[in-house]
C-alpha cells in the first residue's frame, strides 16, 4: 500500500496492456450480457445472476447475505433488485426466525421458469462473447487469475475451482 507522499509505482508497458485488457472485459462484457438479457428475456444481468444462484440450491432458498456475497453486491443494491423480482412474482422473502436481521429469499415456480427460459440464450451469449474467443489454456489461466484476484480482495471467502463457495 502506498502512502500519499510516496511516488506512484507506475505500470510497465506489459502490465498496463494486461490491466487495460482486463478493464475492457470488466466493463464491456457485463454490459453486453445485460443488453442481450434485457432484449431477449426482460431481465438485467444482475437479476439473472440472482435468479440463477437461487435456482442452483435444492430448496431454491438463500439468505440475502449469501446472495450478496455470491454475486458481489451490497445488501442495499440486492434489496432493491429483490424488491423488483418480488413484485414480478419471481421470488419471495421471509425473515429468518431468531435474533438478527436475516432474511431468506426463495425462488418461486414462476422465477424458476423465468431463469430456465433465460438460461439458453445467456449461455449462448457467454459462449459467443467470451468462451469461444479463448485459446487453449486460456480457461485454466483465467480461472487461476480470477481466483488469485478474488482471494486478494476477499481472503476470507474460499474459492473452489474458481467459483465462490
Amino acid at each position: 500500500m502506498t502512502t500519499p507522499t510516496a511516488a506512484p509505482h507506475w505500470l510497465s508497458d506489459d502490465e498496463r496492456a494486461a490491466w487495460l485488457a482486463t478493464a475492457a472485459i470488466m466493463i464491456s462484457l457485463p454490459a453486453a450480457l445485460d443488453s442481450r438479457l434485457q432484449r431477449e428475456c426482460g431481465l438485467s444481468f444482475f437479476e439473472y445472476m440472482v435468479l440463477a444462484a437461487l435456482s442452483e440450491r435444492p430448496d431454491r432458498t438463500m439468505q440475502m447475505s449469501e446472495i450478496a456475497a455470491g454475486v458481489s453486491s451490497s445488501l442495499s443494491r440486492l434489496s432493491h433488485v429483490v424488491t423488483r423480482l418480488e413484485k414480478q412474482g419471481l421470488v419471495c422473502r421471509a425473515r429468518v426466525a431468531g435474533s438478527g436481521r436475516r432474511t431468506n429469499v426463495t425462488l418461486t415456480d414462476d422465477g424458476y421458469a423465468k431463469v430456465v427460459e433465460a438460461a439458453p440464450d445467456h449461455l449462448a451469449a457467454v459462449r459467443e462473447y467470451y468462451i469461444d474467443v479463448l485459446e487453449p489454456g486460456d480457461l485454466a489461466a483465467l480461472t487461476r487469475i480470477g481466483a488469485a484476484v478474488a482471494r486478494r480482495i476477499n481472503p476470507d471467502r474460499p474459492f473452489v475451482h474458481g467459483v465462490a463457495d
